[in-house]
């Protein structure tokens, strides 16, 4: 991963001893989480997709951010447990949606269960989340409750378009931003701000935050599409240029149809038209993509978003939970974990 750039931070070492730390603290309370035994169909299912491997980087994130803005997590822990479990309603309902059969080699919800049992128990996470937020120590769970709601609402919406990107012939750019930064910058922002609430953060400071989790958030999904056509086979668990294969809209398919002419252009359009590529091409497309400068200019790009966010949160009081926050940011850039 030579071609993203670390940026100054706390050593790698403290901030992974920091991410085990709080790993552990968020799996132990979401644990007791969903603790009624009936309906089993509704409750086990909750239960059932938080003990799934995930990696828990919103809800670290909540925490760090209260960490920043008053030097303590103390009051954000029911909140990041709020942020990881609205998380999670999402996962179950866009499994139903993209009919996949596993997540994170488990068979999904709605194949455990089945469909219904799957979209009634993520609606019960979404009340479940809030009910959480409102157990946190603050006096400003309103404000709680309509970053939760944002970014639903947002999520809803980036889903949405997602979907008519699929169908659409003629994406843009700005279309394909526009639908990560509802479907997935959203939530990471929220985690960022809704934990800076449980910390009584200031206006700017809550600003700082959001623009913090836009930026790495953008960054995070673009060098998704990179990493997607560098990969090595067998190394990153997915099969080198799937997005290709599979016909997906990613940064760097539309930015090289932005770039390219002739028979580039037309083998690039035609992946879009056909809905794909056999994977027999894919080599093919990444040596447009090398030849364009596409590749390079995504990796900018990339280091450019990561340098804004860390930019965005100099100012935030205690340089503690700031510094993890930027250590936390290369971290995720590196998917070192």
């Amino acid at each position: 991963m030579s071609d993203f750039t670390t940026f100054a931070t706390p050593t790698q070492e403290l901030v992974e001893n920091k991410y085990r730390l709080s790993l552990s603290r968020i799996n132990d309370a979401l644990a007791v989480c969903f603790d009624k035994e009936n309906p089993v169909t509704l409750y086990a299912p909750a239960r059932y997709i938080l003990e799934g491997n995930g990696k828990r980087i919103r809800p670290f994130l909540t925490l760090l951010a209260s960490e920043a803005v008053c030097g303590s997590s103390e009051n954000a822990l029911h909140v990041a447990l709020a942020v990881e479990i609205l998380h999670n309603f999402t996962l179950i309902h866009d499994d139903i949606m993209d009919q996949a059969d596993l997540r994170h080699g488990r068979p999904t919800v709605h194949k455990r269960w089945n469909t219904n049992a799957a979209i009634l128990s993520g609606d019960m996470m979404i009340a479940y989340a809030y009910e959480l937020a409102l157990q946190a120590k603050s006096n400003r769970h309103g404000e709680l409750i309509h970053i939760l709601n944002d970014a639903n609402i947002t999520i809803c919406e980036g889903q949405a378009l997602d979907m008519e990107l699929e169908e659409k012939q003629d994406a843009t750019i700005a279309d394909y931003l526009d639908m990560i930064a509802k479907k997935t910058g959203r939530l990471i922002s929220a985690a960022l701000e809704a934990g800076g609430v449980a910390g009584n953060a200031t206006d700017e400071q809550l600003q700082s935050l959001v623009l913090f989790g836009e930026k790495i958030g953008r960054a995070f999904q673009i060098q998704d599409d990179y990493l997607d056509i560098m990969a090595e086979e067998g190394k990153s668990g997915k099969m080198a240029g799937g997005d290709i294969i599979n016909g997906k809209k990613t940064y760097l398919l539309l930015r090289s149809l932005e770039l390219t002419s002739g028979t580039e252009r037309e083998l690039l359009h035609s992946i879009i038209i056909n809905k794909g590529i056999s994977a027999q091409r894919v080599s093919e497309v990444r040596a447009i993509y090398e030849r364009c400068g596409v590749l390079e200019e995504t990796a900018s790009l990339i280091n450019r978003n990561t340098e804004e966010a860390l930019t965005a949160i100099d100012e935030l009081p205690y340089a503690e939970g700031r510094d993890f926050l930027k250590g936390f940011a290369n971290m995720l850039m590196k998917r070192d974990f």
